[in-house]
């Protein structure tokens, strides 16, 4: 009788495996932005010095804008912004006229201590250019529906509409 003799193996402690990296959580569709990246955006686009800056010129635009957009416009826009410009925005007695972009402008240079209708357009369309990443294309598209010819630019579009 033979006898076969097997190798003997060694075996390894096993070494922990670690488990898979869990992907991030795809955010709500319905999940609103937060004041602060909202202000760190204003800010980026108009080369604020400060956050305060950045904040004092949002609230100013804001809630300049929350005068003159209207119906379920004025609605659905502050349910995508942050819930502080949200109240910005809705707590706004709604204009008796609208405004021209101009007169807009204006408005919002009357609102800033020693600005000028050149520094008033900076701050409008640093505001007014950061909303479309922010609310969607779709709804600025509606907002603009609603306003004066003139407004596109104010947010960072290209105004399109037939001269008079």
């Amino acid at each position: 009788m033979s006898t076969t003799m097997e190798p003997s193996v060694t075996v390894a402690p096993a070494m922990p495996v670690p488990a898979p990296a869990r992907p991030a959580p795809a955010p709500s569709p319905t999940a609103r932005p937060r004041w602060t990246d909202l202000v760190e955006e204003v800010r980026d686009a108009g080369q604020y010095a400060t956050a305060a800056e950045a904040e004092r010129v949002t609230r100013i635009v804001l809630s300049a804008l929350g005068g003159h957009v209207i119906g379920d416009e004025r609605v659905d826009l502050a349910a995508a912004l942050p819930e502080e410009a949200a109240r910005v925005v809705a707590s706004q007695i709604p204009a008796t006229r609208p405004l021209t972009a101009a007169e807009f402008v204006d408005s919002v240079a009357a609102r800033i201590e020693g600005s000028t209708p050149a520094t008033a357009r900076w701050d409008v369309s640093s505001v007014l250019s950061v909303l479309p990443h922010l609310v969607g294309d779709e709804l600025v598209t509606r907002i603009l529906a609603q306003l004066p010819p003139g407004y596109a630019l104010l947010f960072g579009r290209a105004d399109l509409s037939p001269a008079p």
